[in-house]
């Protein structure tokens, strides 16, 4: 009893406090926290529980038994490599044929024409057409033994996969064309495969190949042409010894001359996938089935219990499919029984397309995803919408650190709902890979997006990827662990001071992803693979704590300096395109020099904004010609070097602007965007001999 009194004594005057308090608050203001109160709560109480991650977080790779240096994904069931996910997938063929299957028979290939729906073809239609056209490629001679090989000289649409498909009913081997090759390159890979067949989209495109062939000696018999053609095209093919045939034309005669299929075996060639190069002629990676398959196998495993993919999916088709990539993807899509809508050909109106088929699959390229950023940053256009807009990415990316994903949160509804609804809405699954992609940016989509968003890295040389990351671990900064289908091995570069022994090194793969070889060229296939079967990519890496893999660095592109410091300048490149001024840039030095320059495309989109900031007025042109802007812009780029620790002599000492971009129309870029720093080097010698010559003053 005393006990009782005692703490009626010590709580009362509490109470009293709290009900005069109380008491003394308006109305308006026990409304508002009422309000906030009830507005918690529902929020916790409608937040959704995290997903389990596929594995343990804080381990996603393990270290591969017997193998120095070299990691296997968690996911792997005995330590096993995953060449097939499904029993009844083991070539490209029967990934389709079992995507048949699951989806009933469902819409498969989709296009639209401007404001017009998506029109769809189902998979027994895309299947007919396939062996109709197949059958015509028999009918001319073509077969699994002699003359293997049929061109794609095409854009992305829903012809494109019909030919592929055509290819695989009957083990024949797809090799993929694109314009942004060059004419030189095209009729290298025409020369060195010897193709006698290829179908392309428009006749502009069978002119070209026309123009490669006139007055030669060459290969090429047929061209059979995705559109309609005029009698003037078929007269010019007669003048250079090529049949040209309307793709409808062939199907007719496939379909008068029906074949059985002849389904390829996993380990056959499905196709020689040339990747560009930043130098010389561009290299045929040979391609089976189980390469591609296991790729594909690698992403449906890592997914399989966060993102199930089914036949209610779709994927919006506009990423090259000369590139494996998006060849992958379309691979992912297709065994599920998914749909594919093929863009419009035109990349300026791609939000429309995505708008009209809402898609659930959405690879993405880093480029875009900075306009994305950039542009919803542009937006917030006054301090208040931008304070609104970073509070709600916080809260976004507070729950996505906590493990949670989703789009139907109350800040998605009050802010991020437009950018949803600009992808189309249904998006549940984007992956980004082909170059980096720096973390503020991928960080901030992937809260306002709010799907499963993963970024991988690879190149053709192992199909496409080797490493994704892990639903659940939204971190960003890395490209997650190995794949399941490969290990991922770290090897000493000792001239640039990274070393196995300290978990950094050149990332090289081996696993059934892995390439055969470049095709007729023994020495360059042996610079890449070596005797072991690992294929060495040039990237230097970096293991973290967690077992996820950092690319760092790229060995390909080091060079001296004049006292013999090592530089890798794209790793300074990467930093400096991150000021907000700069779209592109260019680092050079060489062992003759004892410091570095760069070549600064300013961003045409901001630098106005930016230089409004820093007092500086005029049209582009003007301030990319304003000493004073080249200073401030460079005093942006040396602080935003310091901040990130390079070093005193990896930071530039001069620049000079310049205001047209590096792109593939110009030559500066590969068709996969990369530098030609070659030919960069060439093009901007005057600038670079100015620069240096200023500084020697």
């Amino acid at each position: 009893m005393q006990a009782q009194e005692l703490l009626k004594q010590l709580r009362l005057p509490e109470l009293d406090e709290v009900r005069q308090y109380v008491r003394s608050l308006s109305t308006r203001t026990l409304v508002g926290v009422g309000a906030f109160a009830a507005v918690t709560t529902y929020l916790y109480a409608t937040r959704p529980k995290a997903l389990k991650p596929p594995c343990d977080l804080h381990m996603q790779s393990l270290p591969v038994p017997g193998e120095e240096f070299a990691r296997m994904s968690a996911l792997m069931e005995d330590g096993a490599l995953l060449s097939f996910y499904y029993d009844d997938a083991t070539t490209m063929y029967e990934c389709f044929t079992r995507g048949m299957r699951v989806s009933n028979n469902g819409r498969c290939l989709g296009a639209r024409k401007p404001k017009k729906p998506y029109e769809w073809l189902s998979y027994s239609e895309v299947a007919e057409r396939a062996a109709n056209l197949g059958s015509a490629l028999l009918h001319s001679g073509h077969s699994k033994n002699t003359d293997q090989y049929i061109g794609i000289f095409a854009q992305n649409r829903p012809e494109w996969t019909i030919t592929e498909l055509a290819c695989y009913t009957y083990s024949l081997v797809a090799v993929p064309l694109y314009d942004t090759l060059g004419a030189e390159a095209i009729d290298y890979i025409m020369e060195k495969t010897g193709i006698s067949t290829v179908v392309c989209d428009v006749a502009v495109k069978a002119g070209l190949l026309l123009d490669g062939v006139s007055g030669k000696a060459h290969s090429l018999r047929m061209l059979i042409v995705m559109e309609e053609i005029d009698a003037a095209l078929v007269a010019r093919g007669q003048e250079c010894g090529v049949k040209i045939i309307s793709m409808k034309e062939a199907e007719n005669i496939g379909k008068a001359h029906r074949q059985q299929p002849v389904p390829p075996k996993p380990d056959d060639m499905a196709i020689i996938c040339f990747t560009s190069g930043t130098t010389g002629n561009p290299k045929g990676a040979m391609l089976t089935h189980r390469n591609i398959v296991s790729n594909v196998s690698a992403f449906t495993k890592i997914t399989e219990t966060s993102c199930p993919l089914s036949p209610s999916d779709s994927h919006i088709s506009y990423l090259p499919l000369a590139h494996m990539f998006e060849r992958v993807v379309q691979g992912v899509l297709l065994v599920h029984g998914g749909s594919i809508g093929f863009f419009q050909g035109d990349i300026r109106v791609l939000m429309d397309d995505l708008t009209t088929l809402r898609p659930t699959v959405f690879p993405v390229v880093p480029r875009l995803l900075n306009r994305m950023f950039d542009k919803i940053y542009g937006q917030a256009n006054t301090p208040l919408k931008k304070w609104v807009l970073e509070f709600a990415f916080r809260r976004k990316e507070a729950e996505m650190m906590s493990g949670i994903m989703r789009r139907n949160s109350f800040w998605d509804k009050a802010i991020f709902k437009k950018v949803q609804a600009s992808v189309g809405g249904c998006v549940r699954l984007m992956m980004t890979g082909a170059a980096p992609v720096s973390a503020p940016v991928l960080t901030f989509l992937r809260a306002a997006l709010g799907c499963q968003f993963y970024e991988g890295y690879g190149q053709t040389e192992c199909t496409a990827g080797c490493s994704v990351t892990l639903s659940g671990d939204w971190s960003a900064g890395h490209v997650g662990p190995p794949l399941p289908c490969n290990y991922v091995k770290l090897v000493d570069v000792a001239e640039m001071n990274y070393l196995a022994v300290n978990g950094e090194g050149e990332v090289c793969v081996k696993g059934p992803n892995v390439f055969k070889g470049y095709l007729k060229d023994p020495e360059k296939t042996e610079e890449a693979i070596d005797k072991e079967g690992w294929v060495h990519t040039g990237d230097i890496g970096r293991w973290l704590p967690n077992g996820t893999l950092k690319i760092v660095d790229r060995k390909k592109h080091i060079f001296k300096l004049a006292q013999g410091e090592y530089i890798a300048p794209e790793k300074i490149e990467n930093i400096y395109i991150r000021c907000e001024a700069v779209v592109q840039a260019f680092v050079h030095g060489d062992s003759l020099q004892a410091c570095l320059v760069a070549i600064i495309i300013p961003d045409p989109d901001f630098l106005p904004a930016w230089a409004n900031k820093k007092g500086f007025r005029g049209s582009y042109k003007e301030l990319c010609s304003n000493k004073a802007v080249k200073t401030a812009i460079l005093e942006d780029i040396l602080k935003l070097g310091k901040e990130s620790g390079l070093k005193s002599f990896e930071q530039v000492k001069d620049i000079a602007l310049h205001t047209e971009m590096f792109s593939v129309q110009n030559g500066l870029l590969t068709p996969t965007l990369k530098a030609k720093r070659a030919d960069l080097r060439n093009h901007f010698r005057q600038q670079i001999d100015e620069l240096y010559s200023h500084i020697h003053m």
